[in-house]
């Protein structure tokens, strides 16, 4: 019985303290009351699609439209200007005694680069002496015949032949002159030694003498070439359904491998007319001014603009989710009801856009922070 007692007292101080917080907490606001609703995502038979109790929580976005000339984009490879290659040519034959610049060497226009020991010049100035001989007895043979037929001494016809073989001495000698010339040789100091000069200012790309060596003027291998870089080709491999953004005298941005920041321009010089069967490209050449910083063989990524401009839809970046390498959008049904699309997506635009190539059209909407209601989806 006095157990009994005690059970009924212990209920009734509990009964006390539950009244006496209840007391304490009113009048307080509860902040779970106040909060929105958490929205709550019911999914559909399609995957992509699915509806939200509380839409209004996810703002949208409708897409601007921005005109542009899509670019195309391929790669090349920085190629020597065949035309500014020029041969280091050595008319004499003979040994090289002496080279004065190598391979990879800048050379300019008249530099010294060999000097050649030449039988090639005593003949040739063996030649001048007999030419200059044989000019001033015909010259005197002729001042003779003109005196002896102004005296009547001699018939006209002798006079005629003297002054043949007066001209034909002097043509002789005007080409032994000539000769010397070109084997840079002075008729007044001659010497067997060949100077060879540079032909071009530019890099010496190719070189086949040493020292010692052998040369047999045009029948033998250049001593040099020298390459004029100021100007060099981009030769770029483009598919046959972009050809028709490449158009021969515009201009393209080039920008190399090394330097990606650097942005050069190039002019479309060629299109070569064959196509390669197997790969469905051709060969599309540009012509760029080169201060240096371009050296053969660098891979450089060209630019071309000759499409004719599109409308796209521009998009705020944020509108955009990267999922599992793929990029998508939410686009609202109505009634709470959204659809994920996938979309391909181009540049980045002014003002935090972003520029959509298929997928969605101007005036689209979308919501404007495709991450937070993934989140929501997920939980």
């Amino acid at each position: 019985m006095k157990n009994q007692h005690l059970k009924y007292a212990a209920a009734g101080l509990c009964l006390a303290l539950a009244s006496l917080l209840a007391g304490c907490n009113e009048g307080k606001p509860d902040p779970k009351a106040e909060a929105p609703p958490a929205a709550s995502v019911q999914p559909d038979l399609d995957a992509n699609n699915f509806k939200v109790d509380h839409p209004e929580q996810f703002p949208l976005a409708t897409a601007a439209a921005d005109k542009a000339a899509p670019a195309l984009n391929v790669t090349g490879v920085v190629q020597p200007d065949i035309a500014r290659a020029v041969p280091v040519i050595s008319l004499a034959a003979g040994r090289v005694v002496e080279v004065k610049a190598r391979l990879g060497d800048t050379v300019k226009k008249g530099q010294l680069l060999l000097r050649v020991q030449s039988n090639d010049v005593s003949a040739a100035y063996q030649g001048y002496r007999k030419a200059v001989n044989d000019e001033l007895l015909a010259r005197l043979n002729l001042q003779r015949q003109t005196i002896l037929y102004d005296k009547g001494a001699v018939a006209k016809s002798a006079l005629e032949q003297a002054e043949d073989v007066a001209k034909n001495a002097q043509a002789d000698l005007d080409a032994t002159i000539e000769q010397l010339k070109i084997l840079g040789v002075n008729k007044d100091h001659p010497s067997g030694i060949v100077d060879i000069l540079a032909p071009i200012s530019g890099v010496i790309t190719d070189q086949q003498i040493t020292n010692a060596s052998g040369v047999q003027g045009l029948g033998s291998p250049n001593p040099f070439t020298i390459s004029d870089f100021s100007y060099v080709w981009i030769i770029c491999d483009v598919y046959e359904n972009d050809l028709d953004a490449v158009k021969v005298g515009e201009f393209a941005d080039i920008r190399l491998s090394a330097d990606p920041n650097k942005v050069f321009k190039g002019r479309i010089d060629n299109i070569l007319p064959v196509l390669d069967p197997t790969i469905r490209t051709t060969k599309v050449r540009l012509e760029v001014p080169n201060r240096g910083r371009m050296r053969v063989g660098m891979f450089v990524t060209a630019t071309f603009y000759g499409k004719q401009a599109e409308t796209r839809a521009a998009i705020p970046a944020t509108a955009i989710l990267h999922l599992h390498d793929r990029e998508w959008v939410y686009a609202p049904l109505g009634g709470g009801h959204f659809k994920r699309l996938e979309v391909v997506t181009g540049r980045m635009l002014p003002n935090n856009l972003q520029e959509v190539v298929s997928g969605m059209k101007p005036g689209d909407q979308v919501v404007s922070n495709a991450l937070v209601l993934q989140n929501t989806v997920e939980q």
